[in-house]
């Protein structure tokens, strides 16, 4: 039987966007090692609501690492301490009795905080309504041989698809861009010929956007690579660049 431990916890506390926000201290008993960090934050909530104290609010859905709903810095960590893993996949085992755990919001200017934890990630739907589509009809799901693709191109693209949106990108880079974001989005539609008729005014139109939001330049640190929970490699970064240097002078 596992022994349960006691997580003493440092949460940032924001009620509204224009309410100045603070770390507050709380002591949470009885964690169970095999509970998830955000099954950790579900007792915190059922102790602080039956004390008649306001619940911390975050942000999760699925819980199984896909929807991108639960971004959280742990630590200083986007997604906590362990690499390839969403909140809600890391688990207490990860930490020890008597731990303190520092939790915040993600940092970014184009990332408003809405209350305590949560943010408003908008301007991602916003990119990718700028052109993270294809306009022609794809109609049902094809034979698998009726369009020829080069196996290195599907699994390139496959890869690249797989971006959650969550966000950890913008909150690990130093300049909080959302250039590993957007180019894993572009990327993926042009390995794809079903990208292709659209291919340059995607990239013009998806980068002009990603500027517009306030996210700030990539530098090459690579921090978004480091923390993304889906292992999404920065040569998505390269592959927007000349993809944008191609519509720009085509």
């Amino acid at each position: 039987m596992s022994k349960s431990m006691t997580i003493h916890l440092q949460v940032w506390r924001q009620a509204d966007p224009g309410t100045e926000g603070r770390f507050a201290n709380y002591t949470v008993p009885g964690v169970n090692p095999h509970m998830s960090f955000l099954e950790m934050l579900d007792v915190l909530n059922e102790q602080l609501t039956l004390a008649g104290e306001e619940p911390v609010e975050f942000d999760h859905d699925c819980r199984e690492g896909i929807c991108g709903s639960c971004g959280l810095m742990i630590n200083g960590q986007a997604h906590g301490p362990n690499a390839r893993t969403a909140s809600c996949q890391l688990h207490m085992r990860d930490y020890s009795d008597g731990d303190t755990i520092v939790i915040e919001p993600w940092r970014a200017r184009a990332f408003p905080v809405i209350k305590d934890l949560v943010v408003d990630r908008t301007a991602f739907d916003r990119i990718m309504a700028a052109g993270g589509y294809v306009s022609v009809n794809a109609g049902a799901a094809p034979d698998a041989n009726a369009t020829p693709i080069r196996k290195a191109d599907a699994d390139e693209a496959f890869d690249y698809a797989a971006c959650i949106g969550c966000g950890a990108c913008v909150a690990a880079c130093p300049n909080s861009s959302a250039s590993l974001f957007t180019g894993a989005k572009i990327a993926h539609l042009s390995l794809l010929p079903q990208g292709s008729p659209e291919r340059k005014e995607r990239v013009a139109s998806m980068v002009e956007q990603m500027a517009s939001e306030g996210f700030g330049d990539c530098s090459n640190h690579a921090e978004c690579e480091a923390v993304c929970p889906k292992g999404i490699s920065i040569t998505a970064i390269a592959r927007m660049r000349r993809e944008y240097v191609k519509a720009s002078i085509g």
